[in-house]
């Protein structure tokens, strides 16, 4: 067809062609709390692999942490799992909230996210976080959370009855997550080195996805001797191991050197 004739009025119908989309090594799905201000910007950067993409998902919260409020997310989680479409074939999926996975059960948020998505690898910030001490061969950990001491102490029971021993446990005592999302890296960074420094631990857990963390990972590696991971840097981690990238970037911590562990 001459395009000088065609009409103004007309629609050409043009060939085209699909290829893998952008996804092309993995697919990864995430759930967000509505009140998170910092996962997706830390994901961002430990997520910028080749040919992996990262969708999220937003499940509705209460800005007040407590153990009712975050009990009160497991009803949302199909609704908000729902919203990742099944035809992107996730090669596994998230829900970025510890003490929302402590709190409600790892078993349990893995169900609620697989009735939508059935047999696709799930996880969470808590079981990430076990995962990764296997991985790093840690078993005496420095926990830091900013949280209620009600909460963390949920968390704390939870990791020792998983076989990993806290000597020592530190937090912000913070129930607005509003505020514990403007919680400065440098505070994070030298509560880390001052409940790390014990010579009972040999790591260093910080806990909750909207704590400013991955970028200080390895400053406070550096400064400790010891490995360190978070909540995002260990789901982040996580979700790539679970979807087969095995990419072990340099400036990322000593947890993105390792596999998973065969234990786990």
């Amino acid at each position: 067809m001459n395009t000088d004739e065609i009409s103004a009025n007309q629609i050409i119908e043009l060939a085209h062609k699909t290829d893998s989309g952008l996804g092309e090594r993995a697919n990864l799905g995430i759930i967000v709390l509505s009140s998170d201000q910092t996962l997706e910007y830390e994901f961002r950067t430990l997520l910028n692999f080749e040919g992996v993409t990262l969708y999220h998902s937003r499940i509705p919260n209460e800005m007040e942490i407590t153990k009712s409020s975050l009990a009160k997310m497991e009803a949302d989680l199909p609704v908000a799992a729902a919203l990742l479409p099944e035809s992107f074939n996730f090669s596994a999926i998230g829900y970025g909230c510890t003490s929302g996975a402590t709190i409600i059960g790892e078993d349990r948020v893995e169900k609620a996210i697989q009735r939508i998505h059935p047999e696709t690898p799930c996880s969470n910030p808590l079981t990430a976080c076990k995962a990764a001490l296997r991985a790093l061969g840690l078993k005496r950990i420095a926990l830091l959370t900013p949280y209620d001491p009600a909460i963390t102490m949920e968390m704390r029971d939870n990791l020792l009855k998983s076989g990993f021993e806290i000597p020592v446990t530190g937090s912000f005592f913070e129930t607005d997550d509003f505020i514990v999302g403007r919680i400065s890296s440098d505070s994070i960074l030298s509560s880390i080195e001052k409940i790390g420094a014990s010579a009972e631990c040999d790591g260093v857990f910080v806990s909750c996805t909207n704590l400013r963390v991955a970028s200080i990972i390895e400053e406070a590696e550096a400064r400790l001797g010891k490995p360190v991971t978070s909540s995002n840097h260990a789901l982040a981690w996580h979700l790539l191991r679970l979807s087969g990238i095995k990419d072990s970037p340099e400036n990322f911590g000593s947890l993105f050197q390792k596999q998973l562990s065969v234990k786990f």
